[in-house]
């Protein structure tokens, strides 16, 4: 028989003796063209008759097999032929004419997929199939087929005999291929190609383990398809599709109800219920062990939309099936099996907990029929995805647990117009949560905090300019409406309201400014004025009573005009008559009172600590949170993208960035910690609150934001400036107090005790954060003082008149006082008309008193003036002079008086409302009084020269 001839030739090739180089090649030769002349007697036989036989059940996988059988055919010729005229023409034989050996992963590549197709015909019954072939040409080839499938087989199954004819050749060559290597190893003994020697026979052995448990497998997986009914094969027989545990082989019970098997395949996991199944692609299973009330021994399965545990009897059966199970899910994420099967090959033993793929939810719920692309961990969208509804809602962002958790960014179609809503914002537990930005599809936007998916905390919602009707809210926000102290602009109907509100509705006290400088304040019930009110007007006129939205007056009132007269009585207003009054006009009053024409609103009704207790509640919840890293993105928002182009904006968030394009994100405590002494926590401070990524920086931004929405354009008020400076000194306050909160967390870090920061925290930090809200506070300043300082100008400019001569004259400075004598005169000159030559540095340095925001800047200016002044007249007397306030009252007069500073009271008054409280008594506080002496003394000189001037036209 010719295959026992081959099997007697291959044992009687393989001496016990030592081999040379040349006789192994020789024995390798005879081996592979025995071979190759059988694998041409299988070809003519059986494999080219059945495939011309016509089409038959998996005739697609004869097709790849014979594809496979041409390849292995051709590399055993190659192998021949290189190897026959190395042994003709050379006269020795080296390691590197063994294509066994140089070419081992080719060799292994295919036969490997050779044996992997002929296993998938094993189980789909392909070789019952290809025996029943009833075509003619499969008939005319039937008596050679018998004579040649009888060599392998007395068994008269035709089915057993190609089964047989088209394994059993290749695996007897493997073994040979074995053997001859271990003589090429001892005939080669220690030289530079024996690692590659070695390399070969491990990888050779591999092959013939891998061979024998694919053949193996599917043999078993066949068994199980013929047991079980079409029900099941119909849907999960698969040629690919091997079995690679039963629980009928190794018990486990599911612990699902009515579940009765658990088979465990190389892709899917199955759980048979009577005549129903339920499968899990392996790719989307997660297992790990666990114990539950009904078992010690339990598996948890999860996988997208199911949990369930895997019950075993003892601790073995629950190891078996946990580690068969690792095994499968990781062969089946890596897309091959192992090789040999069940072996890592020094990768990691354990499928990854974290996975990328695409899965559409097919469950009750908010996620049915919604399609998630990204990261999975434990069954659950966890990591980076993109998650998209049938309705063309989109969310791309992180996720947690299943859930939307981190920056995201969700796109929801709005139903009665082509555009979307944008909502760019942390996200915690699937709800919005956080700092975040929504621009809704009618353009307008909201900046600002969230809670469980509704604004929530401080924000800000504009329509701008540009569109119909614009508005801006700039406040507090509880379950997505406006309550509580905020601020709105009506930019169409120019007026802005300051005070509380209620369910998007204005309620409590309120002030309200208009375009045209009148104010009043009222109180509001539903988004109606209710009760009696305030309205100070333009003209400083001031009305207390009843007044419709207009601002006409309606009933009882009192009217107070700029020159004091009193006009208390019952007003109305009619369209075709305009004001009418029965009342009573007090004219006693002189002189206009003061303190009506300045009066200041709402302090009263909104206390300092309530106007913005929403804005630094999220500061405070973010230091008692500890300021862990999750809370930190929340509540800063670094990822939040101001940018409308959405499609972008989504994009942007997965594309490969380099390092230099993501933002830093700050150690915040390490920097406080470090920076903690008093010597360098001024720099720090500096930098910080320039910095919007440093929470201080983030929380000065914020209270600017608020600043400028209630004092800036239309709230430039002069009846608001008590309200704006008493809020910047509790800005100062309350970030001072932030900042010992964030101390606290880096001492705790940093396993410090807690220190004493200093008794005048606020008022350290009062000039390092004045510059941001400076622009708006100083022009509340000259807004209040405006008449005062264009009276002091008109004195200044009088007196600027005058020779340095005449004005020292006038204002009394004692002659030996005059820096005159030193002048340097032209002939054409006299020291009697010489104008702006004396005090010049002192001049020059009063002038520096505009140049800065700083109140210890401006204290500093006005010190260096009166350093220049006695230096000048120290010089001119010859000894050290310190001026008593009479002899220093008149030299600061000429000084001020050359100086020419414009607005001088605003600059007074807001160094005497903002100057470090250590300051008072000192020098700088005496100097302050003389310098706040001279402006009041101007304004009297220039009050009683319009008196007197008056009093003669008269």
């Amino acid at each position: 028989m010719f295959a026992l001839e081959i099997h007697t030739l291959r044992t009687d090739w393989l001496p016990l003796v030592d081999m040379s180089l040349e006789e192994v090649a020789s024995l390798l030769l005879r081996t592979e063209e025995t071979f190759s002349a059988y694998l041409a007697r299988i070809d003519s036989v059986v494999l080219t008759p059945l495939l011309q036989s016509g089409s038959f059940e998996n005739v697609d996988l004869f097709m790849l097999l014979n594809d496979h059988f041409h390849c292995l055919w051709a590399l055993t010729e190659e192998g021949c032929r290189a190897l026959k005229k190395t042994l003709e023409t050379s006269e020795s034989v080296s390691v590197r004419d063994f294509d066994l050996v140089w070419k081992v992963d080719l060799f292994l590549d295919w036969y490997t997929q050779y044996f992997s197709t002929f296993a998938s015909c094993t189980v789909v019954q392909g070789f019952e199939h290809a025996a029943r072939n009833k075509s003619e040409v499969w008939k005319s080839h039937k008596p050679a087929l018998q004579q040649f499938l009888a060599d392998f087989s007395l068994d008269a199954s035709g089915a057993v005999a190609l089964h047989m004819v088209l394994h059993k050749p290749f695996r007897d060559q493997i073994q040979q291929y074995n053997l001859i290597l271990s003589k090429l190893k001892e005939a080669a003994g220690q030289c530079p190609e024996s690692e590659a020697i070695v390399d070969a026979v491990g990888k050779f052995a591999k092959l013939r383990s891998f061979v024998n448990q694919v053949l193996d497998e599917a043999c078993l997986t066949r068994g199980l398809w013929k047991s079980l009914g079409h029900k099941f094969t119909d849907v999960l027989c698969v040629p690919e599709r091997r079995l690679l545990e039963d629980s009928q082989n190794l018990p486990i019970f599911p612990s699902m109800s009515r579940s009765d098997r658990v088979l465990l395949f190389s892709d899917i996991l199955v759980v048979t219920q009577g005549s129903s199944f339920q499968s899990f692609d392996l790719k989307l299973v997660w297992v790990d062990a666990a114990e539950t009330e009904a078992g010690k021994y339990a598996l948890r399965v999860s996988a997208p939309e199911e949990e369930f545990f895997l019950l075993a009897k003892d601790p073995k059966a629950q190891a078996v099936w946990f580690w068969k199970l690792s095994q499968a899910i990781r062969q089946a994420l890596k897309g091959k099996r192992d090789f040999p099967l069940w072996s890592t090959d020094g990768e990691e033993s354990y499928p990854p907990s974290s996975r990328l793929f695409s899965f559409t939810f097919r469950a009750e719920g908010r996620l049915k029929n919604a399609v998630y692309d990204g990261e999975w961990c434990l069954g659950r969208p966890h990591g980076k995805g993109t998650l998209t509804w049938p309705d063309g809602r989109n969310y791309v962002g992180h996720f947690k647990g299943g859930l939307e958790h981190g920056f995201g960014i969700c796109l929801v179609p709005r139903a009665s117009e082509d555009r979307y809503d944008c909502y760019k914002s942390h996200w915690q537990a699937g709800k919005m949560s956080g700092y975040g930005i929504c621009e809704y599809g009618d353009e307008v936007v909201y900046k600002g905090y969230f809670k469980d998916n509704m604004r929530h905390g401080f924000g800000i919602l504009e329509k701008p300019s540009s569109t119909d009707r614009p508005f801006k809210y700039t406040g507090h926000w509880e379950n997505d409406k406006r309550s509580g102290y905020g601020i709105w602009d009506d930019t169409e109907g120019a007026e802005r309201y300051i005070g509380m509100w209620h369910e998007d509705q204005r309620h409590g006290p309120g002030i309200v400014i208009t375009q045209s400088g009148a104010c009043y304040q009222r109180t509001f019930h539903l988004d109606k004025m209710v009760g009696s009110g305030m309205l100070l007007m333009e003209d400083d006129s001031v009305y207390e009573g009843n007044f419709a939205p207009d601002l006409s007056f309606v009933g009882k009132g009192k009217l107070t005009f700029p020159n004091g007269f009193i006009l208390e009585g019952t007003f109305s207003h009619k369209s075709s008559q305009g004001l009418q009054t029965q009342g009573i006009l007090d004219t006693s009053g002189e002189q206009p009172d003061r303190q009506r024409t300045k009066l200041q609103l709402g302090q009263k009704e909104f206390p300092v600590e309530m106007r913005w207790e929403g804005l630094f509640s999220q500061f405070l919840e973010f230091v008692h949170s500890g300021g862990d890293g999750d809370m930190e993105e929340a509540f800063m928002g670094f990822h939040v993208q101001t940018s409308k182009e959405l499609r972008k904006s989504q994009e942007y968030l997965f594309c490969q960035r380099e390092k230099e394009e993501v933002p830093a994100k700050m150690n915040v405590l390490e920097d406080l910690f470090v920076h903690r002494e008093l010597g360098t926590l001024q720099g720090y401070l500096e930098e910080a609150f320039q910095n919007s990524l440093n929470p201080l920086g983030k929380l000065l931004k914020m209270l600017t934001v608020a600043f400028q929405a209630t004092y800036s354009a239309v709230g430039a008020n002069k009846h608001l400036l008590t309200m704006a400076q008493e809020e910047v000194k509790h800005y100062a306050k309350k970030i001072w107090e932030f900042y010992q909160g964030l101390l606290r967390l880096a001492l705790k870090q940093y396993s410090q005790s807690s220190e004493n920061s200093g008794p005048n925290g606020p008022d350290a930090i009062l000039p390092l954060i004045l510059p941001s809200f400076y622009p708006d506070l100083f022009m509340l300043y000259l807004l209040y003082h405006e008449k005062e300082d264009d009276l002091y100008c008109q004195g200044v400019v009088d007196l600027s008149q005058e020779t340095d001569v005449k004005l020292l004259e006038f204002l009394d400075v004692r002659k030996h006082f005059w820096p005159l004598k030193d002048l340097t005169l032209t002939k054409h000159q006299r020291r009697s008309l010489v104008k702006d030559h004396c005090f010049l540095s002192a001049t020059d340095c009063l002038r520096n008193l505009i140049t800065t925001v700083d109140p210890r800047e401006k204290l500093d200016i006005l010190q260096n003036t009166y350093n220049e002044i006695a230096k000048t007249i120290s010089q001119l007397l010859g000894e050290e002079f310190n001026p008593s306030m009479d002899d220093l009252l008149p030299l600061l007069m000429y000084v001020v008086t050359r100086a020419r500073i414009q607005r001088l009271g605003a600059e007074l008054h807001l160094i005497r409302d903002l100057m470090d409280p250590t300051a008072t008594g000192g020098m700088q506080d005496f100097l302050l009084t003389a310098l706040e002496s001279c402006y009041s003394l101007i304004q009297k000189e220039i009050q009683y020269h319009q008196n007197w001037q008056a009093s003669q036209d008269s």
